[in-house]
């Protein structure tokens, strides 16, 4: 297992993936592969957590699913990921009262290999940091962070970043969407 977390510049792995996509509406699988956003030239927003049934992870994913339509209105793809089964995610969902009526797309790692070849694993649980990664049209890694286990995240921060990156200027520090960039 490699401990260093692929970072900015890096090709975002190649791979295909289970998914649950939806509880309501009778496909609740589908395969979400690194391709898909490059093919509809959008941005890939996919952020890691450690487990399902547990604490932290629903607030953040319930705060990245309240923020779905801001993604979608920046051409960007929103998904969440762990290293749970896709009928684990589908348990969780349907069990949870948060988190059956999400938008969002939850990525099943169940072999690890992404989480791995990402850098993200734990040692020795074998469960991925509170990772992010925005990663532009052409399937390049523009943006990481990685929050240890029981620290959540800032989902407006997220979408400033993805803002900024999106502007292709250079922004100064603690810029927000409609301020100056620089020259």
């Amino acid at each position: 297992m490699s401990n260093r977390v692929l970072s900015v510049g890096s090709a975002f792995p190649t791979f295909t993936k289970k998914a649950v996509v939806s509880i309501e509406s009778g496909k609740e699988f589908a395969d979400i592969t690194s391709e898909d956003h490059k093919k509809d030239n959008k941005w890939l927003v996919l952020f890691w957590y450690p487990k399902d049934f547990t604490f932290v992870c629903p607030t953040e994913i319930v705060e990245f699913d309240a923020h779905l339509e801001e993604f979608t209105k920046k051409d960007t793809i929103l998904v969440g990921a762990s290293t749970d089964s896709e009928f684990s995610h589908l348990g969780w969902r349907m069990s949870h009262p948060d988190l059956k009526g999400l938008k969002i797309a939850l990525l099943a790692d169940t072999s690890k290999s992404l989480a791995e070849e990402l850098g993200i694993l734990t040692d020795p649980e074998k469960v991925a940091y509170r990772a992010t990664f925005i990663v532009d049209p052409t399937g390049t890694i523009r943006w990481v962070c990685v929050n240890d286990l029981g620290v959540g995240r800032d989902v407006p921060e997220v979408l400033r970043v993805l803002d900024a990156l999106q502007t292709g200027k250079l922004t100064p520090c603690n810029w927000k969407p409609g301020q100056k960039t620089i020259n």
